[in-house]
């Protein structure tokens, strides 16, 4: 390995992303550093007033082939690669007259952005870098003497190296700007190799690349004794990750999953203002309704008692008069599309409280990859996009559900796709009246959810149960009918759930047995 100083006298530079391009030419000239360089990248620092020398010229081989080969030539990657202090390597760079290249500036052809453009195969092809990488890769494994840099961000910490250095770039530099440099091919690969797969009609390719920036290092995990960081993929999924945060402190693990799992779960609505209120990334109240505010207040009646130190997200623009009832509780985030001036200047007193604006709603059909960690590997599957209508509903019973149930089904069973399983959602007039989340049983599901809506109708001076008169979802089938009994004796008149069962039969003559009126989805929704 090389001293730690390595003096800079010549840079080559080839960027599709020219942010700061001429200033860090300037700048670098202003060090008496050659500079090298191709098509725009070139012609930008000539137009500046840049001192700059055309590869081609350098090489005295010409650009050929529309571009796709230009950097591919031993004087440039023997300049790079070349150990300066190796006997054997300096007499071959004096044999073959190769200058030796001490900075690489490279950052790639925005295959990404030409992707999501819709482009058609052989454009995306087009936009593939092959130079680039190449000479990324070239300079970031001879670090010892090179320096590379990938990242327009990372201009400022060369130009002060070369400043501190009298025009030279210490180790640790060089290193930092290395491991970064693979992992930006990294991630390029990951991508084009992701995209091909697509192409070729593969949903689940033979090995899987995964890519992702990091955006935040978290104060801690799940718990305080966890390290955690939060990457971001690229998709331009609004949620969690595109939003912008206004006000309050960091968001920490905790906060980011329940967050994603507010903002997925609201975005299942889109005909009326719906507010969703999360607590360890289960629903503690979900209702719809004529207006945001009423649509907290009938959220925040299923359980008040868990919506302290929750996370609340809707599916509209947040107005004053329903930040005004959020700022009563204590609330750890609120996410919203857009926001009012006056609601944003009401909740700024809220030091603590974080304020997220997406910019949009999350597609609940589209489709995309839902990846878990598992011991030695991991389990991908697609995201759960599943909905059913109306006309997909069986009614398997002797009364046929009224259109009131018929609605608070669908309304319900969407939830209850959100809900860690075993579910049951309780829903009435849009609104959830009861939730039983994450049961090794489904009966005590059913059951958890009863006694929680006992509890919030006590706190609201109600007599019965929020349940009596409801509609109950269920994220799988029962297999037993003391599933449904449980949801009989919570008040519940219509059930809406996948059946499948074995004993359907006895599930549905229970139904019928009791007077309640019960429709087949054919589609489960388990979440673990």
């Amino acid at each position: 390995m090389s001293a730690a100083l390595i003096p800079v006298r010549r840079a080559l530079i080839s960027v599709s992303d020219k942010t700061g391009l001429v200033e860090f030419g300037k700048a670098l000239s202003g060090h008496g550093i050659e500079i090298l360089s191709t098509g725009g990248t070139y012609k930008a620092l000539k137009e500046a007033g840049v001192a700059v020398k055309e590869v081609a010229e350098h090489t005295g081989f010409p650009e050929m082939m529309d571009g796709r080969v230009k950097t591919l030539h031993p004087t440039i990657h023997g300049g790079i690669l070349a150990l300066r202090d190796e006997p054997e390597h300096k007499a071959a760079m004096d044999k073959h007259k190769i200058p030796p290249i001490d900075l690489v500036v490279v950052n790639l052809y925005p295959f990404a952005a030409t992707v999501a453009k819709g482009a058609d195969f052989a454009t995306c092809i087009e936009n593939i870098d092959i130079g680039g990488p190449a000479m990324i890769r070239s300079a970031a494994k001879n670090h010892g003497y090179v320096t590379v840099v990938v990242d327009t961000a990372d201009y400022g910490a060369v130009l002060d190296g070369l400043k501190a250095n009298n025009g030279a770039t210490d180790l640790t530099l060089r290193r930092k700007l290395a491991a970064k440099a693979y992992a930006h091919t990294g991630a390029y690969d990951a991508m084009i190799a992701t995209w091909f797969a697509r192409q070729n009609g593969e949903d689940f390719p033979p090995t899987l690349l995964l890519s992702a920036e990091r955006k935040q290092t978290l104060r801690y995990g799940e718990n305080p004794h966890q390290r955690a960081a939060f990457y971001v993929s690229g998709e331009q999924r609004p949620g969690v990750a595109t939003a912008r945060q206004l006000q309050g402190k960091e968001l920490s693990y905790n906060n980011l999953n329940d967050t994603d799992a507010a903002f997925e779960l609201v975005s299942e609505f889109s005909d009326a203002p719906a507010i969703a209120i999360i607590k360890h990334a289960n629903p503690c109240g979900v209702a719809t309704a004529a207006s945001l505010s009423a649509a907290w207040d009938a959220a925040l009646r299923c359980d008040p008692t868990s919506a302290y130190g929750g996370i609340v997200a809707m599916n509209r623009r947040l107005d004053k008069a329903t930040a005004e009832k959020i700022a009563q509780i204590f609330t750890e985030v609120i996410v919203a599309p857009e926001a009012d001036d006056d609601a944003q200047a009401l909740l700024a007193a809220k030091k603590n409280l974080r304020l997220l604006l997406t910019g949009g709603m999350a597609d609940p059909l589209s489709q995309g990859w839902f990846v878990k960690s598992v011991a030695g590997g991991y389990l991908v599957q697609t995201r759960d996009a599943g909905r059913v209508s109306q006309a997909e509903l069986k009614v398997v019973t002797k009364r046929s559900p009224s259109p009131q149930e018929l609605a608070d089904m669908l309304f319900a069973f969407r939830v209850a796709k959100h809900v860690k399983s075993n579910t049951i959602v309780y829903a009435k007039d849009g609104a959830t009246v009861g939730i039983g989340a994450g049961q090794m049983s489904r009966v005590d599901s059913a059951r958890i959810a009863y006694r929680k809506a006992q509890d919030a109708a006590k706190a609201a001076g109600i007599g019965e149960a929020l349940t009596r008169g409801s509609v109950a979802a269920s994220d799988a089938f029962f297999p037993f009918a003391d599933g449904l009994e449980a949801l009989v004796e919570a008040g519940a008149t219509a059930v809406i759930q996948p059946g499948g069962s074995i004993r359907d039969q006895d599930v549905i003559d229970a139904a019928d047995k009791a007077g309640l009126a019960m429709v087949f989805t054919g589609m489960r929704h388990f979440r673990h």
